[in-house]
């Protein structure tokens, strides 16, 4: 078989296998799993009023709770978290505030008689069901409750004591039914006839189950999120992959042309392995994941860059086509996998440290970095060979590149310096102006802050004139006049947001009753949010243990790879200065800092260092070369210089699919993509003005105090010698 009909035969089967990792992530994409910002539905966190429930008291009240949310929904999902905290899930929930309500905040429940004496309490009840009969042709509705042994004992009792009267279901001092007791009733179960309907019994019976929980609970977060938004979110999100996509595939074939071609056919393949990993592992798809998906398209073109970079510059050197792309994959994979697996220590810390919606990120961004790295190491380099085997042989198919020319970046760094010195400056500034005039030194979200968040998409696009004098007022109306109500709109949309105190379940009903009544607005088309302030204070914990823990962890891996702690040091220096200047936007533009900034801070530290670990990279490659330690700077600037086209084009590929999601995604995706866009600037800036030209300085500076230790002991030496030798000459006088 010759060389071209092996080519042809390789390439066709890498375009079939991509084609069927796309064919199976479009048959598979219904079946991932959606989570409620996209299917809409509710979302609700309890704690125990008791610190320290026992292991079988949270089981058996997760067990309880579940049974009461499959009564909405097959697919609800009740799971604990931590030692003392349950969460439910209830997806697709068309009257979410009415299941809020159902589900409120589960108390006690009690059987009294007449005289209010408790004959018996929740812990005494096993199960309640609803069910229906049919006797002589008429339907009745009936509640079937089952008791534990201790209870079946007490209902015995209870019922041979009050034949003929009736026996009272209390459930938080409200009661739910007052059934007549017909007889004396034993081993341990029992019905409840004469019910109107079967929503009634259902009510009754669900009510009687979760009244039954082994603890008491209350509410410490809870999200209710129409259906319609979410579908709305999940197009607005495909079309802006879609064009993202389709950008960064022209960006590629026109800038490394045939090599940009292979790197285009694998990122299809990569989208189509995405969607088949996160069906095969049922990950939980939500809004930031598929910003992830998104954000990880643009990342995925980094790697090709690198290697497609080092393959132009062989081609400059004069090598053949065939030694320039062994050469290319062989020298760029230290960068690679230092600049991925970095990234991947950002998500890591992201999953364990983040909340729900922050772990689906930084799941899809695990996953993207991971299949990145096979596509552009294995699919790409087999798709280059097989155009190679065809007869690509030619040097202009891959683009030559001559020597660049070296620019003098460690010249110009005290004026970089400067820069982001002033930007970081003014950003403290910000701070201190906004904690004098509202408090607080951020526009803190309702995540870091606790309360109500209301987001109303309206018929029409309000002026805030309108809002403060239509909109606010039936807020207050409700609230009873809260003056912390506050109201914002979403750019180029109908949507607004405000912020309340905390609402409870019927003031939440009564509000979108009162929306829809006065605004005539869609009530799928509202969501709300409740967040209490002990989690919003574990949620600037997290961020800052999020910081520290993904900054040591990189500090170290940087340290053991490079062989040298400057290395580590400037990458670190580099990686805080991209946090602070994106805090400076937070706090200049009054963004708002909720449970994203976490992720949005954390991704920034992990797609920067990747710029920075490539300029890195080259620096210790130019160091060991025969005379490379002879001029630091002229390595430094030769680093810098040879790798500034793949540092601008990588961030541009990343810019170009985050500005994509801005223009086209909701405003919860807006809120993430818009600092994210200010880091990917500022990283690029850290990387190629500040590391590079900071770890000269560093390593200049370690010299000198070298030199004059080295210069210091020198003295310490002489002097002794001289001492010791006026001493021997006084001695030989004597």
């Amino acid at each position: 078989m010759n060389k071209k009909v092996k080519g042809c035969l390789v390439l066709l089967l890498t375009l079939a296998i991509t084609a069927g990792f796309c064919f199976l992530g479009y048959v598979g994409a219904p079946d991932i799993k959606l989570g409620l910002d996209l299917n809409g539905g509710v979302s609700i966190t309890y704690q125990t009023v008791d610190p320290n429930p026992t292991a079988e008291q949270m089981s058996d009240t997760v067990y309880k709770l579940q049974l009461k949310a499959q009564g909405y929904s097959t697919e609800a999902q009740v799971y604990q978290e931590g030692s003392n905290r349950i969460n439910i899930d209830i997806p697709g929930a068309t009257d979410a505030n009415e299941i809020l309500k159902e589900l409120g905040e589960p108390g006690t429940l009690q059987f009294a008689d007449e005289n209010g004496n408790v004959l018996l309490t929740g812990d005494d009840v096993k199960n309640a069901t609803a069910g229906m009969t049919d006797k002589s042709g008429s339907r009745e509705y009936v509640i079937e409750l089952t008791f534990t042994d201790a209870g079946a004992e007490k209902f015995a009792q209870a019922t041979a004591d009050n034949v003929g009267k009736p026996l009272y279901i209390i459930y938080n001092d409200e009661v739910i039914s007052s059934p007549n007791v017909q007889e004396a009733i034993s081993g341990g179960q029992a019905s409840i006839t004469g019910i109107t309907d079967y929503q009634e019994a259902t009510n009754i019976a669900s009510t009687i189950r979760i009244g039954a929980l082994p603890v008491q609970l209350t509410e410490l977060r809870s999200n209710v999120i129409g259906a319609t938004l979410g579908q709305e979110a999940i197009s607005s999100s495909l079309r802006a992959g879609a064009i993202g996509l389709g950008l960064v595939m022209l960006f590629m074939i026109a800038v490394y042309l045939l090599p940009g071609l292979a790197a285009s056919i694998a990122l299809i393949m990569y989208v189509g392995l995405e969607l088949v990993l996160l069906q095969a592992f049922e990950v939980t798809l939500t809004l930031p994941g598929i910003a992830g998906i998104i954000l990880s398209i643009g990342m995925a073109v980094d790697a090709n860059v690198i290697i497609f970079t080092r393959i132009k510059e062989e081609l400059g050197l004069g090598n053949n086509v065939h030694d320039a792309i062994k050469a290319g994959y062989s020298k760029a994979l230290s960068a690679i996998l230092d600049g991925n697996i970095t990234t991947l220590i950002a998500a890591a810390v992201l999953y364990l440290r983040g909340s729900g919606t922050v772990k689906g990120f930084a799941t899809t961004l695990a996953i993207g970095i991971v299949i990145s790295l096979i596509t552009a190491l294995f699919v790409t380099r087999s798709i280059m060979w097989c155009f190679y085997q065809l007869g690509a042989e030619n040097p202009k198919l891959y683009g030559v590149r001559k020597k660049a020319k070296i620019l003098d970046f460690v010249g110009f760094r005290k004026k970089a310096y400067a820069i982001s010195i002033v930007l970081i400056a003014a950003g403290f500034i910000f701070m201190g102006v906004n904690k004098a005039g509202t408090g607080n030194l951020f526009n803190y979200d309702l995540d870091f802050q606790g309360g109500s968040s209301t987001n109303v998409t309206f018929n029409e696009d309000l002026s805030m004139n309108d809002i403060d004098a239509k909109v606010i007022p039936v807020f207050k109306e409700v609230t009873g006049g809260d003056s912390s109500t506050q109201a914002s709109k979403v750019a180029g949309t109908n949507e607004v947001i405000i912020k309340t105190r905390t609402l409870t379940t019927e003031e939440r009903t009564e509000l979108y009753d009162k929306l829809v009544d006065t605004f005539g607005v869609d009530e799928n088309k509202i969501t709300t949010e409740n967040i209490s302030g002990a989690v919003s204070v574990e949620m600037k914990k997290d961020a800052a243990w999020a910081f520290v823990i993904a900054i040591i962890c990189m500090l170290i891996y940087i340290w053991v790879r490079f062989r040298d702690f400057r290395f580590a040091s400037a990458s670190v220096i580099a990686l805080t200065h991209d946090v602070l200047v994106t805090v400076a936007f937070y706090a200049g533009l009054r963004w708002a800092v909720g449970s994203t900034f976490i992720a949005c801070i954390l991704t920034i530290v992990g797609y920067s260092i990747n710029a920075t670990i490539v300029i890195f990279d080259r620096i210790r490659e130019n160091l060991a070369k025969p005379d490379g330690r002879k001029d630091l700077k002229l390595a430094v600037n030769d680093a810098v210089s040879q790798t500034l086209t793949r540092s601008i084009n990588t961030s541009l590929t990343t810019f170009i699919t985050v500005l994509v999601l801005f223009i086209l995604g909701v405003s919860s995706i807006r809120d993430f993509t818009m600092p994210l866009m200010v880091g990917i600037v500022s990283g690029c800036w850290s990387s190629v003005m500040i590391a590079g030209p900071l770890w000269y300085d560093l390593t200049m500076m370690n010299s000198k105090n070298k030199a004059a230790k080295t210069k210091s002991s020198g003295k310490e030496k002489k002097k002794a010698g001289r001492v010791s030798g006026k001493t021997a000459e006084a001695s030989g006088q004597k």
